[in-house]
């Protein structure tokens, strides 16, 4: 086995980005090593060894992973150019450098990841990875079975054939969704081909954790089953870290 750490590995646990990122810094010369420019993507990192970016000293960030209730009413961005509130306006400050992993639309709400960890979110995010995402769904009128039955087949809509793998009846107008390749506000698009309108949309599961019992705007730091969970690598349970006691209320 090879000694130190591999540089696009050594980059990403610093936070400057996934691997597949600094992998494109690296061939563009952007990277030194002692002092030396680096574009040798096998290069490993030593115990000792300096490392910049575009001349800035990088160095390896504690990970941290939070699992965060994302009120309705609130935009998963740092900043807003419509003035909007954002996710981040209920975080701590010490939480601001955290990145969140996919989004969560205005009008929804529930589980939502955030980390300084870019091999974590590449995981979670890639498509091969097929990372289940469960929703809880409540449309503007009674659903159909046919289309019950549409929504797994598969639904043409303007963003292309969007499908969900799981769903389960669980009132006239509240349906659970799975999804293992999330698009772009499919659940909605989906819904609004066939004639339906979303008034609520609450995530509450990633993998096999849970939203659990965190109210709308509180946050919690997971442990390392939970993350395993979180990948899918133990089993699920719908039990929740303990939240910070400080909730934040809800816009």
């Amino acid at each position: 086995m090879q000694a130190g750490t591999r540089l696009n590995k050594y980059l990403a646990s610093c936070a400057v980005g996934s691997r597949r990122a600094c992998d494109e810094l690296i061939q563009s010369a952007r990277v030194e090593v002692n002092g030396n420019p680096c574009s040798n993507l096998g290069t490993r990192i030593q115990p000792g060894d300096h490392v910049k970016v575009d001349g800035r000293r990088v160095a390896p960030r504690e990970v941290t992973i939070v699992a965060f209730h994302k009120p309705r009413g609130y935009v998963c961005s740092r900043e807003d150019e419509l003035g909007r509130d954002t996710i981040y306006a209920l975080l701590p400050a010490s939480l601001h450098a955290l990145h969140h992993v996919g989004r969560l639309d205005r009008e929804s709400e529930g589980l939502l990841i955030l980390t300084n960890d870019g091999d974590l979110s590449q995981r979670l995010m890639h498509p091969s990875k097929a990372v289940e995402k469960e929703y809880l769904v409540t449309a503007n009128q009674a659903f159909e079975n046919v289309h019950l039955d549409q929504f797994l087949a598969g639904v043409y809509t303007e963003g292309g054939k969007l499908r969900a793998k799981a769903i389960e009846r669980l009132s006239a107008r509240r349906i659970k969704v799975v999804l293992e390749h999330g698009a772009k506000r499919q659940i909605r698009l989906m819904f609004e081909t066939m004639g339906y309108t979303v008034t609520k949309l609450l995530r509450v599961r990633i993998g096999q954790l849970w939203l659990g019992d965190l109210e709308p705007g509180q946050w919690a730091v997971l442990t390392p089953p939970e993350v395993s969970m979180l990948l899918g690598t133990a089993a699920p349970t719908r039990k929740r870290a303990t939240p910070p006691p400080r909730p934040v209320p809800p816009h």
